[in-house]
């Protein structure tokens, strides 16, 4: 029960007011990305932080050795230059991400 209320949440909390919101605390670029089932990506790093909320399905996410499961309503944040790979969920992945 308590997901599906999760779920309606963030439906109604709409990509734009998450972008807006991102953009005014300083973030460059705010997009929505979406994987495919069962995607696994090798160890990489990125030259940018990357501030994120799944928005559908789920994955798993490894930062520095440590994964978590993240579900839809997680947020997260990965450091610029930080290593990490994600693992992606049978039903794929939706997820909000702003970069700075």
């Amino acid at each position: 029960f308590l997901q599906e209320v999760i779920m309606e949440q963030i439906r109604q909390f709409r990509f734009e007011d998450f972008r807006n919101e991102k953009l005014e605390q300083g973030y460059q670029e705010v997009l929505e990305r979406r994987w495919e089932p069962n995607t696994e990506n090798e160890m990489h790093h990125h030259e940018f932080t990357a501030d994120a909320i799944v928005i559908e399905g789920e994955f798993w996410l490894t930062v520095e050795g440590k994964t978590q499961h993240l579900q839809s309503g997680d947020s997260f944040q990965v450091p610029a230059l930080v290593k990490h790979k994600e693992k992606y969920g049978p039903e794929g992945c939706i997820f909000w991400v702003a970069r700075i």
